[in-house]
């Protein structure tokens, strides 16, 4: 399938990369309004660098959408008009009103809309979802030190919508209430934000995201009856502890009421959760390239992204009332 690339930021010079890769693409070229930006990405992926947008988009078949999120309804919807098949970085939009005209403009012209949320690809949360039986509580941190690349948005918008996605995904329920707070450390937008989400079905989530850290975390904790995994995202590693088939809840109760100390690993054991390493970009972009061919439903599409969005912006919400 013949693609393109739109944006040549840190994002599109990693999807120009995986599509140059990749037996089923053929990158056809890449377009950024800064053309020296272009020209590098270009040389990188060995393609060709185009001085005007419409003349890639009248090559290519499909396009990864990679500029700035205030710049997301205008590209996506010109790609769209032009019949390609689109892949739009997370956030789907700027709001929930322009990512609503994209899904709509989709499904006129009836081409696939899929939206980037990476982390649905990552080879630890994939391995974990195997073993998610109605999470009760769930703890997120998604901490990085501060840089240029998603400045243009609050921390909210910029890191703490992955977790809401994978939430909403993998809880698969509505949220059914918001408290929030958060705090603007080097002016303008919030740099740290706190949330506490309960869902329709009584799961509870604390979700942290910080973009003023010295050090990178992003792990995700679910508590769920008889077991507990630890899904670290960044190393793609999954830890999981169970409680023992067998084991006699009673009988363990009784002994502590008789001041013994029972060993607990006789009620707890350690299973392991193999993680099949693949780059979550690279299954990213082979999904929707299938998609696109087979003319079936992207896992992550227009729907799923208004969700997180829909989320994200009640949490900013919340936290321009706070200051």
């Amino acid at each position: 399938m013949r693609v393109a690339v739109l944006g040549t930021g840190h994002l599109g010079r990693e999807h120009a990369r995986v599509y140059a890769e990749l037996a089923e693409a053929e990158l056809v070229g890449v377009y950024d309004p800064d053309p020296a930006a272009a020209a590098a990405a270009a040389a990188r992926a060995g393609c060709q660098a185009f001085p005007h947008r419409d003349a890639l988009l009248d090559r290519a078949e499909a396009v990864s959408v990679c500029v700035p999120t205030p710049l997301h309804l205008e590209v996506a919807s010109a790609c769209l008009e032009a019949g390609l098949h689109v892949l739009v970085e997370k956030p789907i939009a700027a709001n929930v009103e322009e990512a609503r005209r994209l899904r709509d403009l989709a499904q006129r012209r009836q081409r696939l809309l899929q939206v980037g949320h990476v982390e649905r690809f990552n080879p630890a949360m994939r391995a974990a979802a195997q073993h998610l039986h109605a999470p009760r509580f769930v703890e997120c941190h998604r901490l990085a030190p501060f840089g240029r690349r998603g400045a243009d948005v609050a921390v909210v918008l910029d890191l703490m919508i992955h977790d809401l996605d994978l939430l909403l995904d993998c809880i698969g329920v509505d949220i059914d209430s918001i408290a929030a707070s958060g705090v603007a450390v080097l002016g303008g937008s919030t740099d740290i934000a706190h949330t506490r989400l309960r869902f329709a079905n009584g799961c509870v989530a604390n979700l942290t995201a910080s973009r003023i850290s010295l050090e990178r975390m992003r792990k995700i904790r679910f508590f769920q009856r008889h077991s507990y995994l630890s899904v670290d995202l960044l190393r793609e590693e999954v830890a999981m502890v169970r409680r023992r088939p067998g084991f006699d809840p009673e009988a363990f109760q009784a002994a502590l009421g008789r001041g013994e100390a029972p060993d607990p690993l006789t009620a707890l054991e350690p299973v392991p959760v193999p993680v099949v390493r693949e780059e979550p970009l690279r299954a990213e972009l082979q999904s929707f390239l299938a998609a696109a061919r087979d003319g079936t439903p992207p896992l992550v599409g227009a729907d799923a992204g208004i969700r997180a969005l829909e989320a994200a912006c009640e949490i900013e919400r919340l936290l321009q009332e706070e200051s």
